[in-house]
């Protein structure tokens, strides 16, 4: 285990590990490429746009090389290119956040084939993709690191978010066995799971609630905001630090977890 002490502060040091951070252009995505490039990680930045992506990683911190792959995860064919490409100049990629963003909200019963068809591509199979293209490195250097953003509906399913709960429930299923699977090549897998915070996707979920429910998306913060002990929502920072914990040597026995980052939300153990 490396640590270095910086301003008096003893840190946990993740230099000479590289990892591949999915939906990084915002939200909890591009907290956690934060988090991590703090710890002198090299970061790969990963999501659709460009632009956003050439402006980010001039601004991450640390001693790390850090660079970016503009791609839309659904070309899966496309994207499994991409990332053998990258492996051929990084070598290996030793932690992985899988973070895709959520489906529109909706009932069960309204939802289509294709919604649910399209968010187990983006989600189940892409995660599962980037994972097996990525173990042979993190087996060789007996060191990974997969970490899953999903939701506390993995515990509770969430009123009106019908195909979100279902395939973020497989996400969580498959995650478990796949860290059985890898566990002994010194690899561990885990969930994360966001309350509300603060991030685009909860400003759309709350401006549909609002609409639906004749109240202004003030009413509604108000009223999701109270239903959490700690009583506010999460900084996508708050959510970054349990990735950035997870990823390092220190939770090397936290294995096949669902942890809940929610400020008490969750009304399950």
């Amino acid at each position: 285990m490396i640590y270095f002490l910086r301003n008096n502060i003893i840190t946990i040091s993740l230099l000479g590990r590289t990892a591949l951070v999915c939906g990084s252009s915002k939200g909890i995505g591009k907290a956690s490429a934060f988090e991590l490039a703090k710890l002198d990680a090299n970061i790969i930045l990963l999501a659709r746009s460009e632009s956003e992506l050439k402006s980010l990683v001039k601004e991450l911190p640390g001693q790390g090389k850090h660079s970016f792959l503009a791609i839309d995860i659904s070309e899966r064919e496309k994207l499994k290119i991409s990332v053998q490409q990258l492996l051929s100049t990084y070598n290996k990629i030793h932690i992985l956040v899988n973070n895709t963003g959520g489906p529109k909200g909706g009932l069960i019963t309204e939802a289509t084939e294709d919604e649910f068809l399209q968010t187990f591509q983006n989600h189940v199979l892409v995660s599962s993709l980037l994972a097996n293209l990525l173990l042979s490195g993190m087996k060789e250097d007996n060191y990974g690191r997969i970490i899953n953003i999903i939701s506390t509906s993995v515990k509770i399913p969430l009123a009106n978010l019908g195909v979100s709960n279902t395939i973020r429930g497989a996400m969580a299923s498959w995650a478990k066995t796949l860290s059985n699977e890898v566990a002994r090549f010194g690899i561990t897998v885990n969930n994360i799971l966001p309350g509300y915070t603060d991030t685009e996707r909860l400003d759309v979920l709350m401006s549909n609630a609002a609409q639906k429910q004749n109240k202004t998306k003030e009413q509604i913060r108000a009223e999701w905001e109270k239903s959490v002990p700690i009583g506010r929502f999460a900084r996508p920072e708050e959510i970054a630090s349990a990735v950035a914990f997870l990823a390092s040597p220190s939770a090397s026995y936290i294995n096949g977890i669902n942890l809940p980052v929610d400020g008490g939300r969750t009304g399950s153990l």
